[in-house]
């Protein structure tokens, strides 16, 4: 059985939109830059890891899913096809420190708000039945609504 071990974001900057995600997740982080690494970089002529083409996001304790930015050169210009939905305890608190974190909000729906991170892709936050499961039935997090 397959499972997701990593979840690839196509972006403009990876440093800043990896702290982003990082930041708006609980339990990730930007992977540190050990020396291999760094070295690494540098043989590609990459001086100051702000510029790494690749960045990781990873949970604190290990595991998976995993989270890569990736510099692409072409700009999003379409609705996403997949995207996460995010759960909170607190929806308005989370919806207030997401968009403190520099998400915008695209529209707020009864139950769920879909945001976008600041390179435009599109996210929901609502009340999904916690990290154990979706709770209510496919498409019930109206990802398919109209504004």
């Amino acid at each position: 059985m397959a499972w997701i071990q990593d979840v690839i974001f196509d972006c403009a900057h990876p440093a800043s939109l990896a702290r982003f995600w990082a930041e708006a997740l609980d339990g990730y982080r930007v992977a540190p830059y050990d020396e291999a690494e760094r070295e690494r970089l540098r043989a590609k002529g990459i001086l100051d890891t702000e510029d790494d083409p690749t960045v990781l996001v990873e949970p604190v304790g290990g595991g998976r899913p995993r989270m890569f930015f990736q510099l692409v050169p072409e700009h999003r210009t379409v609705k996403n096809r997949v995207h996460l939905d995010l759960g909170a305890d607190d929806i308005e608190a989370e919806r207030e420190r997401l968009t403190g974190l520099g998400a915008t909000i695209l529209a707020v729906y009864d139950g769920h708000t879909t945001l976008a991170d600041p390179e435009g892709n599109e996210f929901c936050l609502g009340g999904f039945g916690g990290p154990a499961g979706l709770g209510g039935s496919a498409g019930s997090s109206g990802a398919n609504e109209t504004a």
